[in-house]
């Protein structure tokens, strides 16, 4: 039966399962407290693809996600994580950030810093085994490009999971979010740096001049737009400056966050920017997540790939932790902070998924190694709220 359809009504099956297979999961399994939605989805698209559906049933998995199929869902979900990936750019409050410059430097610095080392480390021990460092690296790529994989606070994540648990608003959420907005602009200019191309400097030059030029003249067009027109001009400098940037040998995404960066937070809505986020999670981002899972691969072996996630689930969560520790005791924050921001900004799915994803897409890492870091990144997200739930309630009750 299955055989007989058409690519359209294939494309439709794919969909039905992309939304119907992790809803259920999530609502009747009542996963929220663990596994938000968004990490459902996610370890649904990892079951969906060729390590799991392929391997289980090769012959289904074959015609449901044929290439026509998956060239489409492609498609949706590159603009979906370009729109995310943008917001995420947009919401950078560096005002604050700046108005806190010491202590948000040093916390950030340290909290980036820690897990970034630890995860180099992890990535040295790989890069000594065959397998896992892609064809188009170099040593030092593959290295820095796993290090900062394991560095990476997920932004947008962040702030839906302290929208949870009623801390986004809070003094202590702001500083948090501080904290990570420096971390997110030190990942992505750590990512500029891994894909830069010695080939193709000349366009890379070019590109970030004329971006800077570029972007001084549409801030002060957007400036006198009103709101409405504001969100289309926006839409179409996101898709010209990712176009420029994959053209330069920098990839879309980079292109997409530096679109967002730019802009004033100030000049949209709040209301209206938390529904864009809530709509693009909603009705595009579950394409994305199957669309990582079918570029999963398990064929050096599981037991290798579930090792191999591990050492980077323990670089990233114990760097982490050590960092904001170090933190907490130089700027003499009261006992039990350092370990509630530490463990909120271990959040990763979603922003580490995209790092990794430019990663496998540049040749720098293997499907194996994609693969364990996919799974070091659900780990450490599924790991925040119940590790962070009975220490804010300590530190409430405490009066802190």
């Amino acid at each position: 039966m299955i055989a007989a359809m058409t690519t359209t009504e294939l494309f439709l099956v794919a969909m039905a399962v992309i939304f119907a297979v992790p809803y259920l999961i999530w609502r009747l399994g009542r996963t929220d407290y663990f596994a938000p939605l968004v990490v459902v989805q996610i370890l649904t698209g990892i079951l969906l693809g060729p390590g799991m559906l392929g391997r289980a049933c090769p012959e289904l998995y074959a015609q449901v996600f044929d290439p026509q199929v998956v060239q489409a869902l492609n498609g949706i979900a590159w603009w979906a994580v370009m729109i995310f990936v943008w917001i995420a750019g947009i919401e950078l409050d560096l005002h604050q950030t700046w108005r806190h410059r010491r202590e948000s430097s040093l916390t950030a610095g340290l909290a980036l810093g820690a897990p970034l080392l630890a995860g180099c480390a992890a990535g040295g021990v790989l890069a000594m085994s065959a397998g896992w460092a892609g064809p188009g690296a170099s040593t030092w790529q593959f290295v820095l490009g796993i290090g900062m994989s394991c560095a990476v606070t997920a932004l947008p994540i962040l702030i839906l999971l302290m929208e949870k648990l009623e801390l986004l608003r809070q003094p202590l959420g702001q500083r948090i979010l501080r904290y990570a907005s420096l971390d997110d602009i030190a990942i992505w200019a750590v990512l500029a740096l891994i894909l830069l191309d010695w080939t193709r400097v000349g366009r890379q030059v070019l590109f970030l001049v004329t971006f800077a030029l570029a972007a001084i003249a549409v801030r002060r067009l957007l400036a006198r737009l009103p709101t409405t027109d504001r969100w289309y001009g926006s839409l179409i400098w996101l898709a010209l400056v990712s176009l420029a940037a994959d053209w330069s040998g920098l990839h879309f995404m980079v292109g997409a966050f530096l679109a967002g960066a730019v802009l004033d937070a100030d000049w949209f809505p709040q209301a209206q920017m938390d529904q864009l986020r809530h709509h693009v999670l909603l009705v595009i981002m579950p394409v994305f997540f199957l669309s990582t899972g079918l570029r999963t691969n398990w064929t050096m072996g599981g037991s290798a790939v579930l090792l191999a996630a591990a050492l980077l689930l323990v670089a990233s969560v114990a760097g982490k932790l050590a960092g904001v520790r170090l933190a907490g005791r130089l700027l003499g924050w009261a006992p039990g902070e350092s370990s509630v921001i530490g463990w909120l900004l271990q959040t990763k799915a979603l922003i580490m998924i995209v790092f990794a994803n430019i990663l496998l897409d540049k040749g720098i890492i293997t499907a194996e190694a994609f693969t364990a870091l996919l799974l070091m990144a659900v780990a450490s997200t599924m790991l925040t709220v119940p590790m962070v739930t009975p220490k804010l309630r300590r530190l409430v009750a405490s009066g802190r």
